[in-house]
Parts: structure tokens; C-alpha cells; sequence
């Protein structure tokens, strides 16, 4: 970790993309597909990367979208400057960087938890480069046990088994080989400290930057919100309260579906992301008003 010669555990099959996006900072990410540039921000888990979160997701939408997945900086295998800063601030910053080194100008944003987080803050303050945005499970409200639990991970195989576990409903979908190559970027982030600066910094903007109700209230572009009914991390209720606050969200509770609904729905979540993107969500909204 933390240099280029890391490669993503074949587990995953993705394929590694390297990208200068600022003096001292290589991006690592996966890019796939062609067509509408959509960017998939994952979340701040234990052993979290683009691979771990979107592994399902980028195949399968990769015929109708350009999918293109970073490493955030601090998380991942995403090489950073010696300077680099964590925030959610910068984390969005990271993400036009991202955009501006592939030479996009605008792009959908598909947030997992802190992902989403991201991308409707970058919604609130670049407006001119978003989109839209998918938010899952957005991340930024008040802290559950199992969000204060990755500030202290346990990196051994059987201790990770049972962290994911509790993002899913059907304990089957935690497999020995996801577990052991999400241990790989684990056991990076508790040894080289990277991860108590990123909680940190986490912790710190769930005081001083939370998503802002007013701003909110103002956005214009499309927003599909996307929750489990059965996730234990961060509560449907998370959703229910930025719906009725954002005028042009809608929203998607899953059945039998934890945190991670782009693995436990991975079909669904998948033609959720290609029918909202592609209009035919609001296409049908049209239809049904006309009839």
C-alpha cells in the first residue's frame, strides 16, 4: 500500500488505474465502461476501498455508464503528498481533482455512507460539476455503535468477519476472500496510523460540516436517495430526514438489506443507478402524469 506497484486482490477483478491528480498524489482507481462519467465515492469501513465497495456495481453498469472508482485519499491505495489533509472538504476537493486529471467537466456522483456525504456536499458547493447524485446510506448523522467500533478495529480475520456481518442481513455474502483482502488495506491502516487521521477528521466534520438543511432545501439537480430498512449502521431514518428536505430526492427503501445495498441488492442497486441516471426514472414519473 501506498505505492503503485499495489495491485487490487483478484478477488475483486478490477482492473488497477494509476492517475496523477497533484504534485505528490497518484490516484488509484478503477474506470470502466463509456459513455456518462459517473463517479463511485465508498465509504469509510474497516479495509474500505473503491474495489471492496463497487466490486458488483462497475460490471454491471459498465454498458450503459462510464463507472469510474478512487481510492479517496486516505483511504485505499491512492498514493498521497505529504501534506494531504482529510475532511470532507477534502475529500470532495480529491474528487474534482480526480475529474479534472480525466479532463470531465461534470459527472453523477454514487455515494456509499461517507460517499454520499461527499457528494452532496460537493452538490451544495460545485453545483456547476455535479450532475446528480445517488446517495446510499448517506454518512454525517449521529454516530451508532457501529460507526464508534472503526475507530478501534480489530484487524484479525475472525474480529473483520464479524464487523461485516453487521452490515448485512445475510452473514453468507461475507466471504472468507473478501474478508482476507479487505485485511490487506486494514492492517495498513492501523499500522501506518493513517486511520486514527482519518476518523478523526471524520468525527470532526460530523460537528462542523453536517449537511446543511437550508443548502439542501436549494439544490436542483436530480437526487435518488437509497437506503436498507434493515440497516443497523446508519438508520433508514437517516434518509426519511434528508427526503423531506431535499426538493428534488426521491427515495428507495430495500427489503432484506443492511449497509451495503450494492452487495445484498447488488442487481437491483445496479438498474437503480442505470434507470435514474438515464432518465427513465423520471420518464415514467412523466408517463403516470399524463395518463
Amino acid at each position: 500500500m501506498g505505492t503503485t506497484d499495489y495491485r487490487t486482490d483478484p478477488f475483486f477483478g478490477l482492473e488497477d488505474v494509476w492517475l496523477p491528480t497533484a504534485e505528490g498524489e497518484i490516484t488509484h482507481l478503477h474506470d470502466v465502461g463509456e459513455g456518462t462519467p459517473v463517479v463511485f465515492l465508498h465509504g469509510s469501513g474497516t479495509g474500505v476501498s473503491a474495489a471492496a465497495n463497487w466490486w458488483l456495481t462497475l460490471p454491471a453498469v459498465q454498458g450503459d455508464v462510464r463507472a469510474i472508482a478512487p481510492d479517496i485519499i486516505g483511504f485505499g491505495a491512492t498514493v498521497q503528498a505529504p501534506d494531504a489533509t482529510y475532511g470532507i472538504r477534502e475529500w470532495g476537493a480529491h474528487t474534482l481533482r480526480v475529474l479534472d486529471a480525466l479532463g470531465i467537466e461534470k459527472a453523477w456522483l454514487v455515494g456509499n455512507s461517507l460517499g454520499g456525504w461527499i457528494a452532496l456536499q460537493l452538490a451544495i458547493e460545485h453545483p456547476d460539476r455535479v450532475l446528480g447524485v445517488i446517495s446510499m446510506g448517506t454518512g454525517g448523522s449521529a454516530p451508532t455503535a457501529a460507526i464508534k467500533a472503526h475507530a478501534t478495529p480489530n484487524t484479525e480475520l475472525a474480529a473483520l468477519r464479524r464487523s461485516f456481518e453487521g452490515f448485512v442481513t445475510d452473514p453468507h455474502l461475507v466471504t472468507d476472500a473478501m474478508v482476507a483482502a479487505r485485511q490487506v488495506v486494514a492492517e495498513y491502516e492501523v499500522a501506518s496510523g493513517r486511520l486514527d487521521h482519518v476518523i478523526e477528521a471524520r468525527e470532526r466534520d460530523r460537528a462542523a460540516l453536517p449537511l446543511d438543511g437550508d443548502a439542501l432545501a436549494r439544490l436542483e439537480l436530480p437526487v435518488l436517495l437509497v437506503h436498507g430498512l434493515a440497516d443497523h449502521v446508519i438508520p433508514p431514518a437517516r434518509t426519511w430526514e434528508l427526503v423531506n428536505v431535499i426538493p428534488t430526492a426521491d427515495a428507495v427503501l430495500l427489503q432484506g438489506c443492511g449497509h451495503w445495498s450494492q452487495i445484498e441488492r447488488a442487481d437491483a442497486f445496479a438498474q437503480l443507478v442505470t434507470d435514474f441516471i438515464a432518465g427513465r426514472w423520471r420518464s415514467r414519473d412523466s408517463r403516470a402524469a399524463n395518463m
